[in-house]
């Protein structure tokens, strides 16, 4: 029996190599994510978009994170969101600015609120109910700004907008990471689908939402993966993943070993993958890692410790960006179960 035709297939190119492509190839693109501090890829309004200031460690400029849906598709605009949705998938855009301050809350927690805000409103219109995966970038994730660090400002505002709007905050939560940014606003991009999402956990960690109070007053919102079963296809969607073992940050300065500690805990949720879908077959090889790295002169290093972990060659991209504690210096996430394409 041939397996069932692809609903996702994701595409890594640069933004020169978007700017060339043909009204067929935009047909069925979701939304594109181009990182990198040049010039933008040009793309349809139609299309979602963000330009993120994170810059590739790999030799270029730029490079577009492009997600592409086998199903017919329509695009729309909710405020601040342009999105893109099938019969099954919806994929979103928001940039919000940090521009309003009220008592006892920063620019930061009020834009993340209004973000996620805006998302849930949109999903909920348009009949969306399992959020599959967030990504959420914006500067400064360490920088400590109206008494608490700005990614602790952030997790406040996003559990204020799950409450508000009666989700869940923890157990089956969706898939997410945040991450530091050079410049620009608060960006989130997010996927959702019609299908049923199971939030898998890591037994080497203790899960994110149950994070005792030293790491701020609320924690943070998100399971360690997502997993579902899309066009007769299991997917596997794995949260930035970092040197972290129950919820106490390993190896520090050590860039090297915070990579394999990451990429123990990746393996650890692909095994949970595959006892909760046994026919998936997940493993390290298929996957495709996007890698956020601190400090530019450690990705030899890390790109070595995939390496030999993972095998080669290694499906990644790898990006400088601020982890979301001032100590770890490596975040991965992964992806895996739809087609990858590298250019």
């Amino acid at each position: 029996m041939s397996p069932a035709s692809p609903v996702l297939r994701l595409e890594y190119l640069s933004a020169s190599r978007v700017a060339l492509q043909s009204d067929d190839w935009l047909d069925n693109v979701l939304g594109i994510a181009c990182f990198g501090s040049g010039s933008s890829a040009s793309v349809p309004a139609a299309i979602p978009f963000a330009q993120v200031d994170m810059p590739p460690l790999d030799g270029v400029e730029s490079v577009c994170e492009v997600w592409h849906c086998s199903e017919p598709l329509r695009s729309g605009t909710r405020g601040a969101i342009r999105y893109r949705q099938g019969e099954t998938v919806l994929y979103g855009i928001l940039n919000r600015d940090e521009d309003s301050t009220q008592a006892g809350r920063s620019p930061l927690q009020n834009a993340a609120e209004a973000a996620y805000q805006e998302i849930f409103d949109l999903l909920e219109s348009e009949g969306y109910s399992a959020v599959l995966r967030f990504w959420n970038y914006f500067p400064d994730i360490n920088r400590e700004t109206h008494g608490m660090e700005r990614y602790r400002q952030f997790n406040v505002g996003r559990q204020d907008a799950f409450l508000a709007h009666g989700r869940s905050v923890i157990d089956n939560v969706p898939a997410a990471c945040a991450l530091g940014s050079a410049s620009g606003a608060l960006t989130v991009a997010f996927m959702a689908v019609r299908a049923d999402v199971v939030g898998l956990e890591n037994p080497r960690q203790l899960s994110a939402f149950r994070y005792p109070s030293q790491y701020g007053p609320r924690s943070p919102t998100f399971s360690r993966a997502g997993l579902l079963r899309l066009g007769g296809r299991d997917m596997l969607f794995i949260s930035g993943t970092a040197s972290i073992v129950g919820h106490q940050s390993l190896h520090d300065r050590d860039a090297a070993a915070q990579t394999r500690e990451s990429m123990n805990n990746i393996a650890a949720i692909v095994e949970a993958a595959n006892r909760q879908a046994p026919e998936a077959r997940f493993n390290l090889a298929d996957l495709c890692y996007k890698v956020y790295v601190r400090h530019p002169e450690d990705a030899a290093a890390v790109r070595q410790e995939l390496e030999r972990f993972v095998g080669s060659p290694v499906l990644a991209i790898h990006l400088r960006a601020d982890v979301c504690r001032t100590e770890l210096l490596v975040e991965i996430e992964a992806s895996g179960g739809h087609p990858t394409q590298f250019q």
